[in-house]
């Protein structure tokens, strides 16, 4: 039987709002895999989805750079313990000259990036300023002719670079703060996955098959959710942020481009940061009992 912690049924919890004790028995009943036991309980509870993993804890800062002919862009994320270290001018210093290297050479690999000077550039900002800082991770992107690459920061936090064959850069950054404020998963319904659609297909199934209508009637409910599953994770597919009226893709083809790729970094997504009790910790460190 596989060991169900705390922490993982805590996880299960956190992402379905379900009780504790029905997602303990679920966890049971999958092996301890929290994905399964996610379908699972949507299969049988009518669950319509699940947050994703991993809570956005760490600091830091998402960063973008774009060449001039705006046919070539970079997003980079780098990252620290405090917020109010993400905003100081020592950090930020330290963030813009990775990121004008990492663009300058092209560079993703993060190990590659900072052997040599910006390892001991890094090293002695955390001396200095009493803090860890890493960087996570950098994503170039490179259009062939005709394309256009820019992008859009919102507070820091959110980077996203989008790239477009034809249209312009204006349309370019009004298209990634769109996926900057709805965050899609994909650029169309052709890009999802197969086993992203099957997945979603059996848990559709199930839960059209519990409502004990005919074969026929289910397969349409079926078909149904899933053209609304595929609108609803496509960025093509969503209605534009800034006027509803218009989906992104018809607003890219009115302006006679195409949505060919973007790339959405969120600062900390997918890293847990440790929940700390100060006062507790004060007190543990002062001899003292709470």
């Amino acid at each position: 039987m596989a060991n169900i912690t705390a922490s993982l049924v805590k996880e299960l919890r956190e992402r379905t709002g379900l009780g504790m004790m029905e997602c303990k028995k679920a966890l049971v009943e999958a092996g301890g895999e929290i994905e399964v036991a996610i379908d699972n309980l949507r299969k049988s509870s009518g669950l319509k989805a699940a947050k994703k993993a991993g809570r956005t804890a760490a600091e830091g800062v998402a960063v973008i750079r774009v060449a001039d002919n705006a046919q070539t862009g970079m997003i980079l994320e780098v990252n620290c313990e405090t917020d109010f270290v993400a905003r100081d001018e020592n950090f930020l210093g330290f963030v813009d000259t990775v990121a004008d290297k990492a663009f300058a050479g092209a560079q993703t690999d993060v190990a590659s990036l900072m052997a040599g000077d910006l390892e001991a550039t890094r090293e002695a900002l955390v001396q200095k300023i009493g803090e860890n800082i890493s960087v996570r991770r950098a994503e170039w992107v490179e259009g062939a002719a005709g394309a256009v690459v820019d992008g859009y920061i919102h507070g820091g936090r959110i980077g996203v670079l989008v790239q477009l064959q034809g249209g312009n850069a204006e349309l370019a950054r009004d298209i990634a703060m769109h996926v900057a404020a709805i965050n899609p998963q994909y650029v169309s319904p052709a890009a999802v996955p197969a086993e992203v659609l099957e997945r979603e297909k059996e848990v559709v199934r199930a839960q059209s098959e519990a409502s004990g209508k005919p074969a026929e009637i289910i397969e349409k409910m079926v078909q149904g959710r899933i053209k609304k599953f595929l609108a609803e994770v496509s960025l093509v597919e969503q209605p534009f942020v800034k006027d509803p009226d218009i989906k992104v893709g018809d607003l890219a083809k009115k302006a006679g481009a195409e949505v060919v790729s973007f790339v959405r970094f969120e600062v900390g997504e997918g890293i847990e940061k440790e929940e700390v009790d100060f006062a507790a910790e004060v007190a543990a460190q002062a001899g003292l009992n709470r």
